[in-house]
């Protein structure tokens, strides 16, 4: 629950916290993070639960095909991440 602190909450604002989920990975992005990269980053330093970023990630995958298409390549496509990305999608 709210803590009452500078970010929103998942229970209480979920919007705002999607939103700054996908904001953190945009930033991942800009630092040419792999998607395993990201999740512990975001995980290890801002306490985002690995399955919200992986579920926020997987929308910013199907919002944009092309870039992800085009970025994939410089990351790894068989890691234990990408693994379960996999799984979640089926």
């Amino acid at each position: 629950m709210c803590q009452g602190g500078h970010q929103p909450c998942l229970y209480c604002h979920p919007h705002g916290y999607i939103r700054m989920v996908q904001h953190l990975i945009e930033v991942c992005l800009i630092l040419r993070m792999g998607m395993d990269d990201c999740v512990e980053a975001l995980a290890q330093h801002a306490g985002i639960q690995p399955l919200v970023t992986l579920t926020v990630w997987r929308e910013l995958m199907k919002e944009n095909r092309e870039f992800f298409q085009a970025y994939s390549p410089a990351t790894s496509q068989n890691s234990p991440t990408s693994k379960m990305l996999g799984i979640l999608s089926l």
